[in-house]
Parts: structure tokens; sequence; C-alpha cells
């Protein structure tokens, strides 16, 4: 699965991205702010999208509405520290596919790519 990583804490997207290698996905792009998640989302056509909720510039509520005009097909997994069920009810309402929580397991990981599969 090809996968544009957007998280703007280098930290945490080395993890994830060395998860998705792992497990034999291949990031195609990585963005660490809001404007270069959507261009790089139309320029790799990325079959999902992990996508952090907190990002310098743009928020990632703000991306995964631009990523919806892009194409309102877009497979999107938002990553968050932040649990309310207010968010994950707007999160759900605009289509996502799944929350990634941080800090999260490797075994929480390998069932949230098992559901994308």
């Amino acid at each position: 699965m090809k996968v544009l990583l957007v998280e703007d804490n280098a930290l945490t997207r080395y993890t994830i991205k060395a998860l998705l290698n792992k497990l034999g996905h291949e990031v195609v792009a990585e963005a660490e702010d809001g404007a270069a998640a959507v261009k790089c989302f139309k320029e790799f056509k990325p079959d999902v999208v992990f996508l952090d909720l907190i990002l310098p510039g743009r928020s990632g509520v703000e991306v995964l509405e631009d990523l919806r005009i892009a194409d309102p097909a877009a497979r999107v997994v938002v990553i968050t520290a932040v649990e309310q069920e207010e968010i994950d009810r707007r999160l759900a309402d605009k289509g996502i596919h799944a929350i990634l929580r941080k800090p999260f397991s490797f075994e929480d990981f390998k069932t949230l790519m098992k559901g994308l599969a």
C-alpha cells in the first residue's frame, strides 16, 4: 500500500514510517504541514493518508477537508493524542477510515493496517 505520512513530529514520523515499512507498505511521501500534505496528495495519489490533527499552519481537519475536495474517496487515518467524543464524531462525519491514538503499540498498528487492507 502506498502511504502519505503527514506528521510534524520527526520522531513520530520516523516511527510510523518504520512500522509501515516493516509491514510491507511504502511511504511515497512525507509532509510536515498542511500545505505540503495537500500538494503531496495530489502529486503522489497514495492509497491511504496518515494525517496528524495538530499541524503548523493549518489543522488536520482543514487538510482533511481539502483532501475530500481533491478526492472524496480518499482513505484517511487520523493520528492524534486527543481523545474526545466530539472530535471523533466530527472526524467520522468527514469520512475518516480510522483513528490512530498516540501513544500506540505495534499490535494496535498491525490491527489498524489489517483493517485497511
